[in-house]
This record gives structure tokens, C-alpha cells and sequence, in this order.
């Protein structure tokens, strides 16, 4: 029998949410005191289990409830009451609605839309006609908006001023509220309690070209979404993969269920083995054993986010068994697979070669070939192809691109492209990116002519990719192993910004093309960014500085929201930077700065590597 731990339920009605906060630390101080003396219970409280498949964060030991309206509360009171039980852990908001009149308790809907302000809302209660025991009220809710959460629980970052109204009449002798928005309006630290970032997974949608190299299966690709920390995580995991994907990444991502595939159970756990039982209702019992183990891979790789899932079993209705799918079965179905040796980063050395540096050596080695060891052609920037065979490299001058095998007595041949434009930065050609079909991704810098352009299977000639929405020009790429996601650097002015592009694909007249829509701003309190690398399914590291702060090295997810990974180390003057897409695999991040290149290894600070290297990459 697994070992279970006490949790804390804290009930708490204050003047605002900093009291009951307060409340819910001491709670959690007075748990560690149970846990470090003699057994003891809690004399009242609410009992819930606490399966394997729940977060053993310190967080998770305390719940907090609001508590319902007090008899003859007055409107200020009323509507403080009902945003502390809004912000509390009821998982139906039951409490929230007895603030409620009868006639919107059902209908009012507190998952269509969750506002996250700065700080907690301002409240202004007015008085409307009748005298102060007769009339009716008007509260106003005001604040500065920082982001929005959707009703398929898409973050996106907003910032603007807020403004909302309720209303509240008397019903049976007590103030209620009669008149309010579907949603919630919660700050910011509220929202950093309440809810976790966790990753759905879908197959990325490539159209009927699937690229320059054909490779096997499509790769599951991930669709970053909130959801709240403490009510059933496993199961409202699940619940929300089969919702289907968010607006941004529906036009390039589709789910193997089938449409209209529900729950049969109300709860889903997992094991004593950490393996998860799944029943799914009629809609997927004609699923092919193919399509029900894309299903269970997609299930897998969700529920991996909120716990350690050893195997997926989906059954039909009627609890006979469809499929079973294990972690490293399901491992083929991963946009990771395509991304090279995860413990070897490249870079150019100081007299413009080629370079390769694995985790365990203090100094890097050429690699074979013309773009290292053989000493074919200056070099700029560099990439390295997902499977690790071939190299595409830009001229020092920025002008030519060239790809060729990374082998001793390859041979450089021509330039797969040529362009006009000047040795400074900014100017020329970007370094260049492959995605996981085996497609080369590069842009040319030319003022007059700005184009991202595309070689597929990176030898083919290349093809302009339309940037709908660009305002600027695009001097930095990075393309995601999935191939239908693309970071951007766009400068225009003095500025550059960082974007997020959906790569999608039209096929007309047999033939294929490609286009970047719905650019999303995802780091938008950074003005100037200077360098991006992929470091994650839904996590960039980047380089850039707020207006008139200085320059940082921060992790950012790709729905704008801030990571929640450990703050990095200072370096100062980064060019570049390269982290691995499976860092699970390994952790090191490689940057270019004032002093050459430098390496930070886990648990270590930078360390230098290459006096005088430039441009640091992973496979990709």
C-alpha cells in the first residue's frame, strides 16, 4: 500500500487575498510540525486521498476554500467574499456561487475566460437608487490586465487596463449577485497559486508534402495550456487533451481521437506501478490498433506533465482493452527522435571552421569534412542536420550557403545559395535552421529584399515562405523539430523582437507551399533580443533586455508566459545562444559571448570553451 501524507485544508475569510495566503503558510508550517513528531490526526478538516499521480510539491499539502456569505453581509463584504472563494480550491466554485442570485448561479460560467491583472482587482461598490437597504448596487472591478486564459485554457499575454461591472439586488432579504460575466478575475500571485503550465500533445499536421527528406510518422508537437494545480490533475489533464488543440496551433496540429471521445470515468489515477488505465466511450471503439496507439501516445506524453507514467492502457466502454503503449514504445512517435546527439553542441572556431564539443570534453575538435578539417570555405554561422550527417554553413561574408556530409573527402560543392549583401551584421544571410522532415530554413537579410526561404530536403532550390503579418525583417530562425513552428527575430529599426510563427502547408496542383502565419509575440517585455535557441517541446532560451535594463539570459514558454525553470547564471555580451530541444537527454547551454564561447554544465557555472568561437548550435 502506497504511503499517503497529511494535507491541510485551510478555510479562511479576510479582507483580501494576502490574508488568506498568510493563512495557508501557517497552515503548511503547522503540517511540517505533524510530519516531524509523533503521529497525530487532524481533528476536522475535509479527507481526500492522495494518489501517486499527484504533485509532491509543498504547494499541493495545503487547499484553500473560501467560505459562504455571512447572514446580512453587506455589498463591499458580499463581492470580497465571492473573489477570495473564486481564488480558493472548490472545484466546482460551489461556494463562489452561493455569492450568487438564483437566476445566474447555473448559467454563470467560470471557465470561458480567466483575467490575470497585476494584483488583485480594486473594487468600487455604488449605490443605485431606493434608499441603502431597498436599491441595488453597482461594483466595479478595475486593474491592469497582463494576460487572458481562454475556455481551451490558452494563456496569451495582454497588457491594457481592465474594467468589468456586476450587479447585486436583494433575493430572500440578503445582497446577491444578479448581473456578472462568464469568467474569473484574479492577480497575478493568485494565478501563479492556483494554476501549473503543462504540455498537450498532438501530431503536427504537414499537409501531404511532408518534406524534403520523407521521414516516417508524424511527431507529436506540443500545445502549452494552464490548468489548475490541485483538482484532479491526471484527470483534468486528460480532459483537456481531448478538447482537442488551442486556437493558435489548430490549423497545423491534429488529435487521433476520435471527434466527440469523452471520459467513461469520473476519476482517472494511476497504479501502484504508475501505469494508467484509460476508458474512453463508444466513439473510439472501431479505432484501428495503429490509431489507438497514436491516441495512447499522445495520452502518455500529456500525462507526463503531472506524473510518472511507466504505460498507457485505452479500453473501450465496456472495459475491454484496446491497446497498450509503454514510455519507450512510445518514444517513436516523439519530434525528438530527429534531434542528432543531444550531448554534442557545434560552434565556429576562431579561424571559421567548423567545431564540435561534446558534454564531456573541456576543449572542441573540427569536425571531418569541408566545413571543418578539410578547410573548405570560411565560415559565418552553422547547422547541423537532426540526423547528424550533413552540415549547412554560411560564408564568413554571409553571401553563400553551402551544405555538404560531415565525413572526411566530402565534397563542398556549389553554393545552394547565393545572395547580395554586405559583411556587417544584420546584412546577408542568418545562420540556418533544419527541421525534423529534413527541410533547411535561412533568411536573407537584404533591406530591399527581405525573404525567409526554405531548401527542402536542404539541397533543393530554394523557396520563398511568406511571413504574413511581418512588420520588419527577419534576421534570426529557429525552427522547431516538429516543422510546423518557427521562432523569429524581427528587427525593425533599432529594435528586435522575438515571434513565433505556424508553419502551414497548401497543396494545390500536386505541389506544396508553405507559409508562416498568426505571428505571436513571445517575450513581450523584451525590447531587444539578441540570440534564440529552442530548449524544450514549448520552451525558448533567450537573450534580450527590457527598455533601458540590462541584457538577460531567461527561459520563456511559447504561449508568452514566463518559464518556470531556475534563473541562469550572469553572462554578459551573448551573440548566441544553443540549448538541446530534449534537455531530459542533456542540460548544457552553450552561449556566444564577450569572451568567446562558454559552457554551463548542470550543478557548474560557465565556463569558457573557445577564446574565439561565435555562432553555437545544437542539431537543428
Amino acid at each position: 500500500m502506497a504511503a499517503t501524507r497529511p494535507e491541510a485544508t485551510v478555510t479562511v475569510r479576510g479582507r483580501g487575498t494576502g490574508r488568506r495566503r498568510t493563512a495557508g503558510l501557517v497552515a503548511l508550517a503547522a503540517c511540517g510540525a505533524l510530519l516531524a513528531g509523533c503521529a497525530s490526526m487532524p481533528g476536522s478538516g475535509e479527507v481526500s486521498s492522495v494518489d501517486s499521480s499527484q504533485r509532491a510539491d509543498a504547494d499541493a499539502q495545503v487547499r484553500v476554500y473560501g467560505v459562504p456569505p455571512r447572514k446580512a453581509e453587506q455589498p463591499m463584504e458580499l463581492v470580497t467574499g465571492f473573489l477570495e472563494a473564486t481564488t480558493s480550491d472548490d472545484p466546482d466554485y460551489e461556494t463562489a456561487r452561493m455569492y450568487l442570485a438564483k437566476s445566474v448561479k447555473r448559467q454563470w460560467d467560470p471557465s470561458a475566460r480567466t483575467t490575470v491583472l497585476s494584483a488583485t482587482p480594486q473594487v468600487k461598490v455604488e449605490r443605485i437608487g431606493g434608499d441603502r437597504e431597498q436599491g441595488s448596487y453597482t461594483v466595479t472591478l478595475t486593474g491592469r490586465q497582463v494576460a487572458t486564459v481562454d475556455a481551451k485554457h490558452a494563456y496569451t499575454p495582454e497588457e491594457q487596463d481592465f474594467k468589468t461591472q456586476l450587479h447585486m439586488a436583494r433575493e430572500d432579504g440578503e445582497w446577491r449577485i444578479d448581473q456578472l460575466n462568464a469568467g474569473l478575475v484574479i492577480g497575478v500571485s493568485d494565478f501563479q497559486r492556483i494554476y501549473r503550465s503543462v504540455n498537450k500533445y498532438y501530431f503536427a499536421e504537414r499537409g501531404s508534402g511532408e518534406g524534403g527528406s520523407g521521414k516516417a510518422r508524424p511527431g507529436l508537437v506540443a500545445d502549452p495550456v494552464y490548468l489548475r494545480k490541485r483538482i484532479d490533475t491526471v484527470t483534468t489533464t486528460v480532459r483537456a487533451l481531448l478538447d482537442g488543440p488551442t486556437g493558435w496551433l489548430d490549423p497545423v496540429a491534429v488529435t487521433s481521437f476520435p471527434s466527440g471521445t469523452r471520459l467513461e470515468d469520473r476519476r482517472l489515477s494511476l497504479d501502484d506501478s504508475n501505469a494508467l488505465k484509460v476508458r474512453l466511450n463508444d466513439r473510439v471503439a472501431g479505432a484501428s490498433q495503429e490509431q489507438c496507439l497514436r491516441m495512447a501516445a499522445q495520452l502518455l506524453y500529456t500525462v507526463q506533465e503531472s506524473a510518472k507514467v511507466t504505460d498507457v492502457t485505452l479500453q473501450r466502454k465496456d472495459g475491454s482493452r484496446l491497446c497498450v503503449l509503454g514510455k519507450e514504445e512510445a518514444k517513436s512517435y516523439a519530434s525528438e527522435q530527429t534531434s542528432g546527439r543531444p550531448g554534442r553542441q557545434y560552434f565556429v572556431d576562431g579561424q571559421h571552421r567548423m567545431v564540435a564539443l561534446t558534454d564531456g570534453d573541456d576543449e572542441a575538435h573540427r569536425v571531418p569534412g569541408p566545413l571543418g578539417a578539410d578547410g573548405g570555405v570560411p565560415l559565418r554561422s552553422v547547422a547541423v542536420e537532426r540526423g547528424d550527417g550533413h552540415a549547412a554553413g554560411v560564408s564568413a561574408n554571409g553571401q553563400s550557403l553551402y551544405v555538404t556530409a560531415m565525413r572526411a573527402g566530402a565534397a563542398l560543392g556549389e553554393a545552394r545559395l547565393a545572395v547580395h549583401g554586405g559583411t556587417a551584421p544584420k546584412t546577408g544571410l542568418t545562420a540556418p535552421s533544419w527541421d525534423g522532415l529534413g527541410d533547411l530554413w535561412v533568411a536573407d537579410q537584404d533591406p530591399d529584399r527581405p525573404r525567409l526561404l526554405r531548401l527542402p530536403g536542404g539541397t533543393g532550390a530554394p523557396e520563398e515562405v511568406p511571413v504574413a503579418g511581418l512588420d520588419g525583417r527577419v534576421t534570426g530562425l529557429r525552427v522547431a523539430a516538429d516543422g510546423v513552428r518557427v521562432a523569429l527575430l524581427v528587427t525593425k529599426g533599432d529594435h528586435t523582437t522575438l515571434k513565433l510563427g505556424r508553419v502551414e502547408r497548401h497543396a494545390s496542383a500536386g505541389r506544396t507551399t508553405l507559409s508562416v502565419q498568426e505571428l505571436r509575440s513571445v517575450a513581450p517585455r523584451l525590447e531587444d533580443v539578441s540570440a534564440v535557441s529552442w530548449a524544450g517541446a514549448s520552451r525558448l532560451l533567450v537573450a534580450g533586455s527590457e527598455q533601458g535594463g540590462l541584457q538577460q539570459l531567461q527561459y520563456v514558454e511559447t504561449d508568452g508566459s514566463q518559464g518556470n525553470g531556475a534563473g541562469l547564471p550572469g553572462i554578459t555580451g551573448v551573440r548566441g545562444v544553443a540549448a538541446s530541444e530534449n534537455p531530459a537527454k542533456s542540460q548544457a547551454l552553450v552561449a556566444e559571448g564577450e569572451g568567446g564561447i562558454v559552457r554551463l554544465l548542470p550543478d557548474t557555472n560557465w565556463k569558457l570553451v573557445g577564446k574565439e568561437g561565435s555562432a553555437p548550435v545544437y542539431p537543428g
